[in-house]
């Protein structure tokens, strides 16, 4: 028997490679029933991947002030894939209107590969929001659940 000329084989759909800023991580430690766990679910179904370096990790921690907000953090990180890469800020891309000091993090994000940065950074990362930089779309974390559709469970 041969197959129908109009089958066409389904290949599954590559899980979006989502990189997390310090901010992110933050709020999902400081704030367990927020939103944000969302991406986690997504993580563990095999739906996204998780990124971050480890300096973002770095600056997560050091904000977060209590010792159970760090064991929120560790545990959270389990689900992260973590690369030790940082440019330079100096070395970075020239993203208009993104401050020289906060460029590593785009630069993290394009060396892991990712489809996406989430940042709850408006003060920072406002004039990318929503756009394209170099494969990367930066978003707010809410309106990549919204926009991909991943926020319904």
């Amino acid at each position: 028997m041969t197959p129908s000329p109009t089958a066409v084989p389904t290949v599954p759909e590559s899980p979006d490679r989502v990189f997390l800023d310090a901010n992110v991580l933050f709020s999902a430690a400081y704030s367990p029933g927020s939103g944000l766990h969302r991406l986690w679910e997504l993580a563990q179904d095999g739906r996204i991947e998780l990124l971050a370096s480890s300096y973002v990790v770095e600056e997560a921690r050091r904000n977060l002030t209590s010792g159970l907000q760090i064991q929120r953090l560790e545990k959270l990180l389990t689900r992260v894939r973590i690369s030790a890469c940082r440019a330079r800020a100096g070395a970075a891309p020239a993203a208009e209107g993104l401050a020289q000091k906060d460029r590593p993090f785009l630069q993290a994000a394009l060396a892991m590969d990712a489809t996406h940065l989430l940042t709850g950074d408006i003060a920072h990362f406002g004039s990318l929001l929503g756009k394209w930089f170099e494969g990367v779309l930066v978003l707010l974390p809410g309106d990549y659940l919204s926009r991909t559709g991943k926020g319904a469970r």
